[in-house]
């Protein structure tokens, strides 16, 4: 057991690892039962496992491999990550398990298999065992084969995919292995289970004994479907269900999830395609033609065998069909006839859908032949037109179908009425709509009546499985006219029927059962039963009795309608009233009196024939009382109207009598159940009595309400008959009015607009004008419903009477036909059947254009013709084209049989003469328009065709394809189109053309589709090729169609098929999905109901059958205006209002006002930044140009499609500018409410507003410059910054418009300009100004200085760029210009910057000639003069700059006439937000106070100006220890009390204070701030803003270092106060880690430099609480290092320090106390190390490294830098270990620097060694003193004078004794007694020292302040005195300028949000505006204590040399120092300012 002891003790992971096979069996069972313990699936503990899964699977030792099986087996089943293992676990399986001769291995393994199938992965598992089948060993072989067995059976076919497996299947039966062998007949079995006979055709070709052994085991299954037996985890609901359904005992569900396995799998899928054409025998064209029928016949037997094969690949069969067509057809052998149909068979069979194309061809010809009598050829000839009806749809075909119909051969009759029924099995209620119905019904209704018995059977079988299919709602319209008997057969039929699909009837039969046998009309029961039933299920309770009710026969019935009202059953009580009246017999006259008797009183019927009126007129009114009492059901409603009917029935001549008999009909009608039968009886004499003009009103109410009871339809068509059958127009016209009327009221389904037009034509030739007048106005009516197709029918009119009839029509346009009122409460009052209603409108246009009497032109296309259009001479091919054009034309409107012309015409679409091309474009675009919708049985032969067309190479080619295409589309719908794979064969095509017009055409036609068919999905795999092709528009077009196809398709589907692309193309396709899914539109809404329909353009819309879009126009007030992008190329553009009866394709246009309710601005997320990177990736043209070109616009234009509402697009980039002005004006009414949008368009809006100012028109520009304030007012209220990109594409282009000639223009864009500066820094827009004034305008140039002068007057100098001093040489050259506007614009600015300036101005601008000096000394001198009159012309100036609309825009850029520094506009703003109350103007505040520089270093205490009174704080108990300021009173601000009302803003303005130049201002702000820190609730409200309140502490700590310390004026007490605020607020700060967090390296590195700077700075100490001050520091830095992140910190750190060291100006001190910093960090580093992200302090060490080689830091005076940078890596290593080197990630170039070798070295040494060594290392490295000493032996001296340095009293003694000592005994050893001290005390001894030596040797060395550049001390050109303004000391304006700006960028930048931690990019040089510090360490006060005292000691020989003049500058005592040109002189200066300095602080 000793070797147990050494592996027993190791963890889990290691023993699975161990190479002891029992160290790993023990692994495996610990990890077993850990993997069953461990509950949470994500937890960390699985990830330690993801490598050794697979090891634990592939054990070499066969227990511990059994193991580790069961312990994978735990482990895929609860590991959350177990699915990253699946391939190599699997693979481990197959190779490694499957072979091993224990069973229980194989059964693990299998397990495990199907275990990552349940999570999910099953393709990878398939994928392994599939390659398990190749493999040599037949053992894995078999295992692999039970494997996919076990998880078929169990998760069924859905979810294991079949097709590979039955692939190889074949091949397994092949196998030599008897084992292999069994195990495959066992998954066959099981694969037959679950897809039965589609597996049969795949095994067809295996040996035919075990076919037959296949075919016993088969027949054993049980019938019942299988299912799935275990889940996956994503399928827990099924599971669920599943166990139910077991504990319930079994089947519940059985059938339903049988019906969804089953038909899933088709055979066809599971086979591969042959390609047969190549093999077609080389003579067949040939043989095929051959006279002997022998030779012919083995031609045909060639074919057979080729097309036996099941599936076939696609490829151009034209020509093979063409000839097996003609066989059928024209052979005289039938037996070859019967050859070639089995042909066309078995092409149809295994092209399927791609067979659809030729099906039109075929079809007649098939069906002609049906007049052979013999049975195999009939048999044939079924088998071919069954298996070609499967490749497309009865829709295509139908016309041919009925064309043979009418054949006289009654077996051609026969077999087509068979062949319908055969079809309509194969059916679907959707797939068979009316519109279909209607003509085949009618078709076979004159068969049932045929003289042949068979044909009659055959129509009875078609109808029967029509009623079957469509069910009796859709079908008993059609069948109104039949009697009962042959009803009662079609239902006979109907019975036996067995539909293709299994379809249910709803449960109809059962109902029947209930049918009364004593009714009269059992057609209803049967009728309304099995309609009823069908859709009650969906409906209300009340419904659901309707059935029962009604099958009491037909008086119960009427009662059951009638109460039901609205609520009934919907269209089904009108078609069940309709087929019952039909049926009511006509009663003889005695029966009606009998019945008569029975419900009126007898006096009433005695004295209905009176021959006194009166008598007459009182049984009218007790008829009426009778009947108004009378049920429903009681109501003999014949019998009643016989009476009143009976003489003097309609001849009554008392026109009272005759009133009341009339309103009686009505009643009776209203209330009883009446037919047509009672209807007929009365009609004449209404129609006689309708123009009479005292009854007519009544006969008309009569009328209308038979109508509303037999339905308009039948009751107008008999109206109509009557009234021209008689002779008097007065009639005539009045019934025309009532149809009129009726229409509107009863809407316009199932009229028969044929029969109305003939006696509507007779109306038109009537003599008498009333009766053409009531025609026209019944035309115009009628027009409401169907629109311009009408005129049609009346283009042969007169033209006087058409242009009345245009009139009319004209009147109609644009109106909306009303809803009808009548005729729905008792006939769709259901909800349900709102859709029938819809179809049965839909049908309307489709009637008128079947209406249209068309022309057969099969004729006219002649062989003669054919061979011409295929001529070899092109001539000849235009000749026969025009020939067919001309036949077009004439004929107008043509039937769908076109004969051979399309064949012809396919081959023109690819001549090579593209001129023959394009007229046969042109005539296919005729042809579309002649043949209307039935040109869509052409699409697949002639439509994708002209789909290829696209892909040519000429544009105006693409053009006539693409107008065609549409103009076909209109007429077919889409659907067509979309069907198959021709769409995406087409766009497999790798041409450019074709693949960007494909998808341009479909990008605009999906969004318009309601449902598209599922073939869509086999065009996105080319469409993600696209969006990778090499072309820019291909790429374009297909993220264009992206969204629309998603919008059909769904994310997910689109997503799943991103599976087969390469990683890197699937990454990219992906981001564009998820782009595409935020602006994915949504489906067009259903289309409106069909009463609303739209007249005028959009109206043809009606009659495009399957063009779903088309019904979408919703009921448009205005004239739909034409979408510019839809009406391409000539295609679909309205035309002249649609009344020139042409189809005019009708786009979905809703109305104007619903087009234009969204936002205009859609919100795409990122889409501004993807632009901005396109743009700087020069994706993207860039917006930079003279005049604006072309592509430009273009450009723009597409950029704009995704975000940019279309209406407003289309109005943007209109020819006409009053199109500009109106999307302007949508832009300013939309700039409120769609902020967000605006802003996410700004760039585009900007550049928008570019191009406007390229246009000639003023009103535009007027309205864009309008936009343009109310657009920057609303960004700086929002807070925007403009960006760089929008900047710079914008402001160029403004400022050419300020040299706009007209005086209003230029003032709106310096308004403009001057609002700009409050959202984009004044210093940038400088820039752009500046070179406005290089224009070859003067205006422009003049007006650009003026603007530069209001730019210094309000911002100071330090707008000025690059530098003030170039900045005003550039300006003082305009004081020579030519013009004198502009020698005053730049004389007046120059007096500006004087006024701020003073005469450094002259300086600044340099040499001038001597006119141009004497003429700015003479401007400046008559400026001074006047002191009065500059405010007033400043202030006659300020409308003009800041016109403000409201108090926001109050926010002025510009102050008081004054001069004036920043402050004054604080005052402004705080006055400004006292006055306009809170909630307006806090939006406003804080844009002023980003902490510009401009602002706050203009203030440098030169100018003086009068501050607000603040109130005062009694401030006097500030200087307690810790010196955190306690605020009374909040001051500045009362916002913080609401902290919600816009709290940031607030703390903008607060923290804006902070670096306030005038001390009370800034503590007030720092009190409010430390109010806030201080509550814990509060202070989150800082965070975000940490960075920015850093930022501005330390400027105002510079602030202080520079000029108020400086400031003798000041009370230095005042400073100590603002020193202890400032240091208070970072110690409450820092005392929140959360917080303090938030501060970024660049910040804190600023802030560790201030903080450093000020404990070095001697003035400090010099104080009365000076120490204080510094102690307090020294806490602080001590909390800073601490709290902050570590990694900024430590990253700031070491910037830092490597900016001091390479500042040769740096003090040495500097760096020292920033190494300590780092020291401390060093030593925190145990407790953080796992806080810090290595690879950032790694980077910036490599940085350090690349600066300092090894070399360079050992050239330092001091060892210290190198030792640190040691220890720090050292203290890494030791922490981290090897893993340190996985840390070198960010850096690029690791050879540039010694860091890796280095850190190899390290890491070489044992890690014992380096543990003990480096905490001594850290104690003693950083004591080292500079000078190495040699050993001395007198220990106990040392030992003495140690003792006093390190007691209190003696210690400056003892320290003077060590120096002397050392001077002595220069080779002195003092190492061993400092080696023990601590770092501090070490340290002190060695400053002490060195402080001494300094004294001794009075050696001053004084190195300038640690902020200034070395160049700045060393430079020899002469130092211009720093401007006022310029808070940096010595500066000549050119050289220190970089570091001032780079300064002011990096607080730009930090404003911004952006880091400024780039190393690189840091200039090594600090500028005293950034160069931060490093803090010092201390471990207690008193060791500061004693430190502070020794800096102040030495403090004096660290005085800046610079400090001097900033002290001179800013108190105003030096103000300029002469610029001497010597070098000589430059040094003697500085001499001088150096004594100065020295005799300023003594």
């Amino acid at each position: 057991m000793g070797d147990d002891s050494e592996w027993i003790k190791l963890s889990i992971d290691q023993k699975c690892e161990h190479k002891l096979w029992k160290a790993r069996v023990n692994g495996y069972e610990e990890a077993l039962k850990l993997f069953q313990k461990i509950e949470d699936e994500k937890s960390p503990e699985w990830s330690k496992y993801l490598g050794l899964i697979k090891k634990f699977v592939t054990d070499s030792n066969a227990v511990a491999q059994l193991k580790g099986l069961e312990a994978a087996l735990a482990y895929v089943e609860n590991a959350h990550v177990a699915g990253k293992t699946t391939g190599e676990v699997i693979s481990g399986v197959v190779n490694k398990v499957f072979n091993q001769p224990k069973a229980r291995a194989k059964e693990l393994g299998i397990d495990i298999c199907l275990m990552y199938i349940e999570i999910e992965k099953g393709e990878p598992v398939q994928e392994e065992l599939l390659k398990g089948l190749d493999n040599k060993n037949p053992k894995i072989i078999v295992a692999c084969i039970e494997t996919l067995r076990k998880a078929l059976s169990e998760f069924g076919s859905k979810i294991i995919s079949l097709k590979p497996i039955i692939k190889v299947l074949p091949k397994l039966f092949e196998s030599r292995e008897k084992a292999v062998r069994d195990e495959a007949k066992l998954l066959a079995v099981e694969i037959y289970r679950w897809i039965r006979d589609a597996l049969r055709p795949p095994l067809q070709n295996i040996n035919s004994v075990q076919l037959k052994e296949l075919e016993e085991e088969w027949v054993k299954l049980p019938p019942a479907a299988p299912k799935q037996t275990r889940f996956l985890r994503s399928q827990q609901e099924l599971k669920a269900k599943f166990e139910q359904q077991q504990a319930a005992g079994g089947d519940a569900d059985g059938g339903d999830d049988g019906d969804e396995v089953v038909p899933q799998v088709d055979a066809y899928e599971l086979l591969e395609a042959v390609e047969i054409l190549s093999k077609l025998p080389k003579d067949f064209y040939d043989k095929i033609e051959a006279k002997k029928w022998q030779e012919r016949k083995e031609a045909l037997e060639a074919v057979e065998m080729l097309v036996k094969n099941p599936k076939l690949e696609a490829g151009d069969y034209a020509d093979m069909v063409k000839v097996l067509k003609k066989v059928v057809g024209k052979d005289t052998n039938v037996m070859l006839v019967a050859l070639a149909a089995k042909c066309l068979a078995g092409l149809a069979t295994g092209l399927r859908k791609k067979f659809g194309q030729y099906a039109g061809q075929v079809v007649p010809t098939i069906l002609e032949k049906f007049k052979e009598k013999k049975p195999q050829v009939v048999q044939a000839l079924q088998e071919a037109i069954d298996a070609i009806f499967l490749t497309t749809t009865l829709q295509n075909i139908s016309e041919d179908i009925l064309a043979v119909m009418d054949n006289k051969n009654p077996t051609i009759k026969q077999q087509t009425s068979l062949f319908i029924a055969r079809s309509f099995r194969h059916c679907t209620p959707s797939s068979l709509p009316k519109s279909l119905l209607k003509p085949f019904c009618a078709a076979l209704l004159k068969h049932i009546n045929d003289s042949a018995p068979e044909v009659r059977d055959a129509a009875f079988e078609a109808l029967g499985t029509a009623l079957k299919v469509a069910g009796e709602k859709a079908v008993n319209p059609f069948l109104a006219d039949v009697d009962k008997l042959k009803l009662d057969r079609i239902k006979e039929c109907a019975e036996k029927v067995e539909l293709a699909y299994g379809k249910n009837t709803g449960g109809a039969a059962d109902k029947k059962e209930c049918r009364p046998a004593a009714g009269k009309t059992p057609v209803l029961s049967g009728a309304a039963g099995d309609k009823d039933t069908k859709d009650t299920s969906a409906k209300s309770g009340p419904l659901k009795k309707a059935p029962a009710a009604k099958s009491g026969g037909p008086p119960k019935k009427g009662k059951t309608a009638a109460a039901a009202g609205a609520g009934g059953a919907g269209t089904k009580g009108k078609k069940g009233s309709e087929t019952k009246e039909i049926f009511e017999p006509e009663l003889s006259i005695e029966v009606c009196e009998e019945r008569a008797s029975a419900v009126l009183p007898a006096s009433c019927i005695q004295q209905l024939d009176s021959g006194n009126w009166k008598e007459r007129l009182a049984c009218m009114e007790e008829f009426q009382k009778a009947v108004e009492l009378m049920e429903r059901s009681e109501m003999p409603c014949q019998a009643l109207v016989r009476m009143l009917a009976k003489k003097p029935g309609w001849k009554e001549t008392n026109f009272q009598v005759m009133q009341m008999k009339l309103h009686i009909v009505a009643l009776i009608a209203q209330k009883g159940n009446f037919s047509k039968t009672s209807a007929q009886i009365v009609l004449d004499g209404l129609v006689d009595k309708i123009g009479d003009v005292k009854c007519g009103s009544n006969a008309k109410e009569a009328m209308t309400a038979i109508a509303e009871a037999c339905l308009l339809p039948w009751t107008a068509e008999q109206v109509m008959s009557m009234a021209f059958s008689q002779k008097n127009p007065k009639n005539q016209s009045e019934t025309l009015n009532w149809l009129s009327n009726a229409i509107k009221e009863f809407g316009f389904s199932g009229l028969n607009v044929k029969a109305f037009i003939s006696n509507v034509k007779t109306a038109l030739a009537a003599t008498n004008p009333a009766v053409r007048t009531a025609a026209i106005t019944l035309l115009g009516v009628m027009y409401l419903y169907v629109g311009p197709p009408l005129r049609m029918f009346f283009e042969d009119e007169k033209p006087a009477l058409l242009s009345q009839i245009d009139a009319e029509f004209e009147k109609m346009q644009g109106q909306t036909a009303p809803a009808p009122t009548r005729g729905t409460s008792r006939h769709s009052g259901g909800s349900g059947d709102d859709g029938e209603e819809r179809d049965e409108q839909e049908d309307i246009g489709n009637d008128v254009v079947d209406l249209l009497p068309r022309t057969e032109i099969s004729d006219k296309i002649t062989a003669e013709l054919v061979s011409k259009i295929g001529d070899k001479n092109w001539k000849i091919r235009k000749e026969g084209l025009d020939e067919v054009t001309s036949i077009i034309n004439d004929a107008k409107f043509i039937q769908p049989n076109i004969g051979e012309l399309s064949a012809a015409l396919k081959c023109r679409l690819n001549d090579s003469n593209k001129i023959l091309v394009q007229q046969t474009l042109s005539i296919l675009q005729q042809l579309a328009m002649a043949m209307g919708p039935n040109i869509r049985q052409h699409v697949k032969n002639l439509g994708v065709p002209i789909i290829t067309v696209l892909g040519d190479s000429k544009n105006n080619v693409r053009a006539a394809a693409l107008a065609t295409v549409n103009a076909w589309t209109e007429q077919t719908g889409m659907k067509e189109w979309l069907e198959g794979e021709d769409l995406s064969e087409e766009l497999k095509k790798e041409n450019p053309f074709l693949r960007q017009e494909l998808l341009g055409w479909l990008a605009d036609k999906l969004p318009t589709l309601r449902s598209v068919p599922s073939d869509l999905l086999l065009c996105v795999p080319h469409l993600y090729s696209c969006l990778e092709d090499r072309n820019g528009d291909v790429r374009k077009k297909a993220q264009d169609a992206l969204p629309f196809f998603m919008m059909h398709l769904g994310f997910e589907k689109m997503a799943k098929a991103t599976g087969k692309l390469k990683p890197t193309s699937k990454d990219q396709v992906l981001a564009m999905l998820e782009k595409a899914k935020a602006i994915m539109p949504a489906k067009p809404a259903a289309p409106v109901k069909a009463s609303s329909r739209v007249v005028g353009g959009a109206a043809p819309a009606k009659f495009q059958t399957a063009s779903a879009p088309a019904e979408d126009s919703g009921s448009s007030t205005m004239e739909p205006k034409p979408d510019p992008k839809k009406a391409k190329a000539g295609g679909a553009a309205s035309k002249a209002k649609g009344a020139q009866g042409k189809k005019v394709p009708s786009k979905p246009n809703l109305k104007e006002d619903d087009d234009k309710s969204g936002p205009i601005f859609i919100i795409v997320p990122n889409g501004k930044e993807q632009r901005m990177k396109d743009e700087k990736g020069l994706k993207v043209l860039k917006w930079n140009f003279t005049t604006p070109r072309d592509e430009y616009i273009e450009q723009l234009k597409t950029q704009m499609s995704s975000c940019v509402a279309r209406w407003v697009q289309d109005e943007m980039f209109h020819t006409d500018f009053q199109h500009h002005n109106k999307a302007l004006a949508a832009m300013v009414e939309h700039l409120e409410s769609e902020k967000d949008g605006v802003i996410s368009c700004l760039d585009l809006i900007l550049k928008w507003l570019t191009l406007r100012f390229f246009d000639t028109n003023t009103s535009v520009l007027m309205k864009a410059l309008e936009y343009l304030k109310l657009l920057f007012t609303l960004l700086s209220q929002e807070e925007y910054h403009l960006t760089e990109n929008e900047a710079s594409s914008f402001i160029p282009y403004l400022i050419l418009k300020v040299g706009e000639p007209k005086d209003v223009v230029r003032k709106d864009v310096r308004a403009i300009l001057n609002r700009m500066c409050l959202i984009y820094p004044a210093s940038k827009m400088f820039t752009f100004i500046m070179e406005g004034t290089k224009s070859k305008n003067s205006k422009q140039r003049a007006e650009c200085l003026e603007e530069l002068g209001c730019l210094v007057e309000s911002y100071g100098m330090n707008v000025c760029q690059p530098t003030p001093g170039k900045a005003l040489k550039e300006m003082a050259i305009h004081i020579g210009d030519r013009d004198n506007t502009v020698r005053n614009a730049a004389l007046n600015t120059i007096v500006t910057v004087y006024n701020v300036h003073g005469d450094q101005v002259f300086k600044l601008i340099g040499n001038l000639s001597e006119k141009d000096m004497s003429m700015l000394e003479e401007r400046i001198k008559r400026a001074a003069k006047r002191p009065a009159a500059a405010p007033a012309r400043q202030a006659e100036e300020k409308p003009q700059r800041a016109p403000s609309t409201n108090a926001n825009a109050s926010v002025l850029r510009k102050g008081p006439a004054e001069d004036m520094s920043s402050k004054l506009k604080y005052v402004m703003k705080y006055q400004a937000r006292n006055t306009s109350g809170h909630s307006e103007i806090t939006h406003t505040v804080p844009r002023e106070f980003q902490l510009d520089l401009d602002e706050i270093e203009n203030d440098n205490g030169t100018v003086r100006c009068e501050m607000p009174a603040l109130v005062q704080h009694k401030l006097d108990d500030i200087f307690e220890p810790v010196l955190i300021p306690e605020p009374k009173i909040r001051a500045v601000s009362p916002h913080f009390d609401d902290m919600h009302s816009n709290t940031a803003s607030t703390i903008n303005f607060v923290i804006s204070q902070v670096a306030s130049g005038d001390i009370n201002t800034s503590i007030q702000a720092l009190a409010q701030i430390d109010e806030v820190l201080r509550q814990e609730d509060k202070a989150e409200a800082m965070s975000g803003h940490i960075d920015q309140f850093l930022i501005a502490t330390f400027m105002q700590l510079r602030l202080i270092y520079n000029t108020h310390m400086a400031d003798e004026k000041l009370d230095k007490d005042e400073i100590v106060k603002l020193y202890s605020c400032i240091i208070g607020n970072m110690i409450s700060l820092f005392q929140m880690e959360s917080l303090a967090r938030e501060a970024s390296t660049g910040v804190l590195k600023d802030l560790m430099h201030g903080l450093i700077t000020l404990m070095l700075d001697s003035r400090v100490e010099d104080l009365e609480e000076g120490q204080q001050v510094i102690r307090s520091v020294n806490l602080l830095v001590v909390k800073v290092l601490e709290k902050s992140d570590q990694t900024n910190i430590l990253s700031a750190l070491l910037v830092l320090l490597q900016d001091s060291l390479l500042a040769t100006a740096s003090s040495p001190k500097f760096s020292e106390l920033v190494m300590k910093c780092l020291w401390r960090m060093v030593r925190l580093l145990p407790e953080t190390i796992n806080s810090i992200n290595l690879d950032r302090i790694l980077l910036d060490i490599h940085i350090f490294m690349k600066v300092f080689p090894k070399e360079k830091l050992k050239q330092c005076k001091s060892e210290f830098p190198i030792r640190t940078l040691k220890t720090l890596l050292h203290t890494l290593c030791k922490l981290k270990g090897p893993k340190i080197l996985d840390h070198l990630t960010m850096i690029e170039n690791k050879n540039e620097s010694e860091l890796e070798a280095h850190l190899c070295r390290v890491m070489k040494h044992s890690m014992d060694q380096i543990g003990s060594k480096t905490d001594k290392e850290t104690e003693k490295g950083a004591s080292r003193i500079d000078e190495k000493s040699s050993k001395a032996k007198v220990n106990d001296f040392l030992a003495e004078i140690f003792k006093k340095i390190g007691s209190k009293e003696n210690t400056k003694e003892g320290l003077a004794e060590l120096y002397e000592y050392k001077k002595k005994y220069s080779d002195a050893d003092i190492e061993p007694f400092l080696k023990n001290s601590s770092q501090f005390f070490q340290s002190y001894v060695e400053r002490g020292l060195r402080h001494i030596e300094m004294e001794k040797e009075g050696k001053g060395r004084i190195p300038s302040s640690t902020g200034i550049s070395p160049q700045t001390e060393l430079t020899c050109v002469p130092t211009s005195t720093n401007t006022v303004s310029s808070s940096i000391g010595n500066t000549n304006g050119e050289e220190v300028g970089p570091s001032v700006y780079l300064e002011r960028l990096k607080i730009l930048r930090q404003r911004c949000g952006l880091d400024n931690a780039k190393q690189e990019d840091r200039p090594p040089l600090t500028s005293l505006l950034s160069k931060p510090a490093a803090p010092t360490v201390a471990s207690s006060t008193d060791m500061l204590h004693s430190k502070l005292s020794q800096l102040r000691e030495s403090r004096e020989h660290y005085q800046h040399l610079d400090l001097d003049s900033n002290q001179t500058h800013s108190s105003g005592i030096g103000t300029t120092t002469s610029s001497s040109s010597s070098t000589a002189a430059n040094i003697d200066d500085l001499k001088k300012r150096l004594e100065r300095i020295k005799s300023s602080r003594k």
